[in-house]
């Protein structure tokens, strides 16, 4: 089984948006019982939370589930469990790149780093700019590269 973790600041805009489009990929592609997707903040503002009105009218928008999702923070044990640690912006990298310890198994990347002709390297939050379809484009692409990407690398 690999394991897929989404991370942004609060888990309640980028990251949760990331993990439903991506479970919806992983779904299409029938890679269910293969693949299992996560998300998490590095912050502990919303922890328990739904994901932000927002995120929930663009997943809602584009017919992509949103149900069970609920913010959380990420830990330590999180860069152990998952293989796959995809921060929506350079800030979480850095912050999961400190956590990390030697042996932590976990490929810790930006989301947009999988797409090649992207215009951004950072998911922007909008949380702070409103912009909630821009960012559905956004991580809508960089899902699509990610799975390719897993589905190479993992032969599946």
């Amino acid at each position: 089984m690999v394991k897929v973790l989404f991370v942004c600041l609060g888990n309640i805009c980028r990251s949760p948006m990331a993990e439903a489009v991506f479970k919806d990929k992983v779904r299409e592609a029938g890679l269910n019982g293969k693949i299992t997707t996560d998300s998490a903040g590095t912050g502990d503002w919303h922890t328990g939370n739904p994901p932000h009105e927002g995120t929930l009218g663009i997943l809602k928008k584009n017919s992509i589930q949103s149900e069970g999702l609920q913010a959380r923070q990420v830990d330590k044990g999180d860069l152990q469990k998952y293989d796959y640690i995809i921060g929506m912006d350079a800030e979480n990298v850095g912050n999961l790149t400190r956590m990390k310890g030697y042996g932590d198994s976990g490929e810790i990347a930006r989301l947009l780093d999988f797409v090649d002709d992207g215009k951004e390297d950072d998911v922007p939050d909008p949380y702070f700019t409103g912009n909630f379809d821009y960012v559905y484009e956004l991580v809508e692409e960089g899902c699509t590269k990610l799975l390719a990407h897993i589905r190479e690398k993992e032969g599946l």
